[in-house]
């Protein structure tokens, strides 16, 4: 089982997940010294590619779950939170529908928050040089995806579309879908 979750370790998806995770991770760290127009198109770019990327991960078995860790402390989460936040200002807040049908105000940043700890703590593990690491993270990014980060990302892509193309949607107002 080991030289076959070695390959599904070593895959194009899962080394392309790292890469986009890295990427994801280092401008969100790094989102201060960014304006919003910037911020904006880098996340309309990098989301729904992150969310692709997701999907097509492999399945996989940890021989040693013991390796399974999370990294990001509740302090660190907060400092992206509080970051993205501010950059977000008035338009930080938008209405989702959750599975009940029910319509609750939602967070950009507390969404962003919630997919950079998923993807660095994905990163962090992925960076051990143990076998069993790299296959809990595979195995938790992939579990996360379908229940917790990839759910985040599809909520927020339509909202910074929306930010994105305001000036045009507001033009257009009278077209109807």
């Amino acid at each position: 089982m080991s030289k076959e979750n070695l390959e599904k370790v070593k895959s194009t998806h899962v080394l392309e997940m790292i890469r986009l995770a890295y990427e994801f991770c280092t401008y969100t760290e790094s989102i201060d010294k960014k304006d919003i127009t910037e911020i904006l198109s880098f996340y309309q770019k990098l989301l729904p590619l992150l969310y692709l990327k997701g999907s097509m991960l492999p399945e996989l078995e940890a021989s040693d779950e013991s390796f399974n860790e999370r990294y990001v402390s509740e302090e660190h989460w907060e400092r992206i939170f509080m970051s993205v936040k501010n950059k977000f200002g008035k338009d930080e807040y938008f209405w989702l529908v959750d599975s009940n049908n029910d319509t609750l105000k939602a967070s950009i940043a507390e969404h962003i928050a919630d997919i950079y700890q998923d993807m660095k703590d994905f990163m962090v593990l992925f960076q051990n040089s143990r076998l069993a690491a790299k296959e809990n993270a595979v195995i938790e990014i992939r579990k996360f995806y379908a229940i917790h980060w990839g759910l985040r990302l599809s909520a927020i892509m339509p909202v910074i579309h929306r930010l994105n193309y305001a000036i045009e949607i507001a033009e257009n107002e009278d077209t109807s879908f």
